[in-house]
């Protein structure tokens, strides 16, 4: 059974009831679901998943103090732990403090604070930059099973996707790295005769490939243990998944080195393609660093677009 499903359904059986029956003067300001941290939170959890972390249990919502005050919050996660240790053969971790650091009673505040930084999604352009994909990702992952107040939702929505502006500067800085690491410097170590190195740089464009191509899909990158099974799904670039693999699994030996080098200038071609479908880049070549600065230069903010090109990450 999937997490998501298995929270859903306790959440139906023994939360929802909870609330209703304990918590109704303060369930209009209430939001409850499942997300954040967890390959269950992306459905893409399996039977090895079950092993940590894995648990019948939700999380429910909670606007600031002015609105739902501590005492009452105290007695939300004491009704929470009161609720059934074991539901259709999953046991709940014991060892955690009350709710667990995924589940149970969570500030909305204290849960966008932890993957943004900030408790309301007002990211400045600063702020941006430094959050990790996989953080947003996190924070806008799962299902919300009710949200009666909104806030959680008004939160995540602003955080669904990059603004424009700051997906291609992002974009800009993963496309000139790919050029430094693939078309250029791969081939300079296979002849320096640093087969190591050139792995090193293969795994370098082939992790910047995977980001540019998050992005050019308006989707976050999630942690890397996911990231091949989340690229397998997106509508866009997701045949790219084979040729990244051989690029990052084969060693640099006799022919493989010139196969590799292939490969990348075939993922290369790929997403120029897309940059340019998407008008993106205005190049006319299979240069990756004239279409990072093609991108670049497409920023509308000049105090984004003057930022060096790396600044992003």
């Amino acid at each position: 059974m999937k997490g998501l499903e298995l929270s859903e359904r306790y959440f139906n059986e023994f939360g929802k009831p909870m609330l209703e029956d304990q918590f109704a003067s303060v369930l209009p300001f209430l939001a409850a679901g499942l997300c954040g941290s967890g390959s269950e939170c992306y459905g893409f959890d399996d039977e090895v998943s079950w092993d940590h972390d894995f648990e019948p249990g939700f999380c429910i919502f909670l606007p600031g103090e002015e609105v739902v005050d501590r005492k009452i919050a105290f007695l939300l996660e004491r009704a929470y732990a009161k609720l059934p240790k074991e539901f259709l053969g999953f046991k709940k971790n014991l060892i955690q403090p009350v709710g667990g650091s995924r589940h149970g009673v969570i500030r909305i505040s204290d849960f966008f604070i932890d993957k943004t930084g900030t408790p309301d999604g007002n990211l400045s352009v600063s702020s941006w930059f430094p959050v990790s994909s996989t953080y947003l990702a996190e924070a806008t992952n799962g299902k919300i099973f009710f949200d009666n107040y909104g806030e959680l939702s008004r939160v995540r929505e602003k955080l669904r996707s990059y603004p424009v502006d700051i997906k291609k500067k992002k974009l800009a800085a993963h496309l000139l790295l790919m050029s430094q690491s693939g078309q250029y410097n791969f081939s300079r170590c296979i002849r320096h005769g640093e087969h190591a190195a050139a792995q090193l740089a293969a795994f370098d464009f082939a992790k910047n490939a995977l980001s540019a191509v998050f992005l050019l899909n308006d989707r976050y990158e999630p942690f890397y243990k996911w990231v091949f099974k989340a690229l397998r799904l997106l509508p866009k670039l997701s045949f790219v998944d084979e040729k990244l693999e051989r690029i990052i699994s084969t060693d640099n030996s006799g022919d493989n080195a010139e196969n590799k080098y292939y490969l990348i200038e075939s993922v290369a071609s790929d997403i120029i393609d897309e940059l340019v479908e998407q008008e993106l880049s205005k190049a006319i070549c299979s240069d990756l660093e004239k279409h990072a600065y093609s991108v670049n230069d497409g920023i509308s903010d000049p105090e984004i677009r003057n930022m060096h090109i790396l600044a992003a990450v």
